[in-house]
């Protein structure tokens, strides 16, 4: 599997996904608000502007990703690596987010995409990494600790408890 910048290349696979999800009723987590773009040429500009600090659309400079099982090509899952923290981000968030489609999920794809992700987040200059999820995903509570996360504490966001965690790369 292969992290990738979103492409023009991918557009159908990425649409495809963005209404799986949808469809399923799934968290679009690591897509960068793709769930609000109907139209990917859209969403891709989002995308490549966040990635600069004179051009973002969003509170803090991002990059996205896709991750590209290589046999095949195919459009396995999405990260998103938030270069900076708001206070919203800080509390819920984290630097990371990423998903996994619903029909390659426990095949260990998570646990690759949370490592390719870490190598970015040093890569961009990021050495200690927030990590958040919902305390009832316990399988992205797992993948977090296998990379070293320290929970730091729990906190309360609508009514969801998020765990916070902690890696230092």
């Amino acid at each position: 599997m292969k992290l990738v910048k979103p492409s023009t290349k991918y557009k159908s696979q990425v649409m495809e996904y963005r209404n799986e999800f949808i469809s399923n009723g799934d968290d679009l987590a690591g897509t960068s608000y793709l769930r609000q773009y109907e139209n990917f040429e859209e969403w891709l500009k989002f995308v490549q502007d966040n990635e600069n600090e004179q051009t973002k659309q969003s509170e803090v400079t991002a990059s996205v990703f896709l991750a590209i099982r290589e046999e095949d090509d195919r459009l396995i899952g999405f990260t998103n690596i938030r270069h900076a923290l708001n206070d919203y981000l800080f509390n819920y968030g984290g630097h990371v987010g990423y998903s996994v489609r619903k029909d390659e999920r426990r095949k260990g794809y998570a646990t690759e995409i949370l490592r390719k992700t870490l190598k970015e987040c040093r890569r961009i200059g990021i050495d200690r990494v927030l990590l958040a999820c919902d305390k009832s995903n316990v399988a992205s509570s797992k993948v977090i600790q296998l990379y070293g996360g320290e929970l730091e504490n729990e906190v309360l966001n609508d009514g969801e408890v998020i765990l916070r965690y902690w890696v230092d790369l």
